[in-house]
């Protein structure tokens, strides 16, 4: 029995011995494309018999078809597993979790993608890879196959976010046929619903340190006579938005840094032209000082939202745990928090107090100059929110005042 027919065999005997690959299909109202996508993906799957020794199955991951996909599917062999959730991820989860080959590869129902080009991907797994990534530029993208928007604007734009934030190295983000083990893909724990799911992977992958490789894909036009599920727009900013809330690092930490390098820089000056320590003319005035006490306190407000949801990212499985936070973890505590941050409102409060007598002795005359009053209440403001802040990393912690996880909660991971 091939591994073609061997795929019905299972369904039909509901048992998941002998299988080693299973080919994932999402699937919503396909019938048109559905023969074409079934008959290439057994093609796929003889190959892969014939070139590896590995048995296959034909998995169509089903999210609620009313025109016949699932009757004709299964005529065909393959076997249908129902994903009540809806959305492209979704489905594919389900696909995936309902899959009983130990290497899954995924490909979209609409014609569009070759399975046989899976055939290399499974090799890479075999080889050692976690995650296999197809490359449509690499492989060849038809006429008409891929909105101009989409193949010069929206596909590089996003993968070169997703480079730039967690270094995968990949060409093609969101390449809808790749490969990847069932025990990496467990690993993973992914979760999106919608179309994000294709950059969901690739992060987490990334994340988790997995070894991920590419091979070339081509891209043909659908041969739906409908308009496809995807809606570039909504989808690229829902992919957008996914790389932002995956990547505290570039949302929280680097606007932080960036605006306390700049408000030290500008205080400094400040306080070195009230010194005497720098010459000539004065380029900072009254206004630049209050931005610049504003930019210190909203930048130790994001330095703060980085570490939090940094190591929520590590609590929750799918983070490793950044060098220098494990450095610095005898001291990322709430304890540390509480002093530092109590230390700064005491200076804040003497600081204050100090200027209200300077100003009364003075006769209530405006003060000669803002910067002291600056420094004393972004001192207070952070002081306050470092305080908070080591309470919110306590939370995060599982209620323990060492905010840094440690091998338990798989800091090390």
């Amino acid at each position: 029995m091939s591994s073609t027919d061997l795929a019905g065999h299972h369904k039909g005997a509901g048992a998941s011995a002998g299988v080693d690959v299973s080919i994932i299909m999402p699937c919503l109202n396909e019938i048109q494309s559905l023969p074409h996508c079934i008959a290439n993906a057994k093609e796929a799957a003889h190959r892969i018999e014939a070139q590896y020794g590995l048995v296959c199955e034909i998995v169509i991951a089903d999210n609620g078809s009313t025109d016949g996909s699932q009757a004709y599917a299964t005529a065909q062999g393959a076997r249908v597993v129902p994903v009540p959730r809806r959305g492209y991820g979704a489905a594919l989860i389900g696909g995936c979790e309902g899959g009983y080959g130990r290497y899954l590869l995924m490909g979209d129902a609409d014609g569009s993608y070759d399975f046989t080009d899976g055939v290399a991907m499974i090799g890479r797994l075999i080889a050692g890879a976690d995650l296999c990534m197809g490359s449509r530029f690499a492989g060849g993208i038809a006429k008409g196959a891929m909105p101009w928007k989409n193949r010069y604007i929206g596909n590089p734009v996003l993968t070169g976010i997703l480079n730039l934030f967690f270094r995968s190295g990949i060409e093609d983000a969101h390449c809808g046929i790749r490969a990847i083990t069932k025990a990496a893909f467990l690993e993973c724990g992914l979760t999106s619903t919608g179309m994000e799911f294709a950059s969901e992977m690739v992060v987490k992958a990334s994340l988790r340190g997995l070894k991920i490789d590419q091979t070339p894909a081509t891209l043909s036009p659908d041969l739906r006579d409908r308009a496809p599920h995807l809606r570039p727009w909504r989808d690229g900013w829902r992919h957008l938005r996914f790389l932002l809330m995956l990547s505290p690092t570039w949302v929280f930490g680097v606007p932080a840094l960036l605006t306390m390098l700049l408000a030290l820089g500008v205080l400094g000056l400040g306080v070195g032209y009230a010194m005497g320590w720098v010459a000539g003319p004065r380029i900072i005035g009254p206004g630049w000082t209050v931005l610049a006490g504003f930019l210190l306190t909203i930048g130790h407000f994001a330095g703060i939202m980085a570490m939090a949801t940094h190591f929520y990212g590590v609590r929750t499985g799918f983070r490793n745990l950044n060098n220098w936070f494990g450095r610095l973890s005898p001291v990322l505590t709430l304890e540390h928090a509480l002093v530092a941050g109590l230390g700064l409102v005491l200076f804040s409060g003497v600081s204050l107090a100090v200027i209200g007598f300077q100003w009364h002795r003075g006769g209530y005359l405006p003060l000669p100059s803002v910067l002291p009053l600056v420094i004393a209440s972004a001192a207070g403001a952070i002081g306050v929110q470092t305080a908070l802040g080591g309470f919110l990393l306590a939370i995060i912690a599982g209620h323990d005042a060492a905010f840094v996880p440690d091998d338990g909660t798989g800091g090390d991971q």
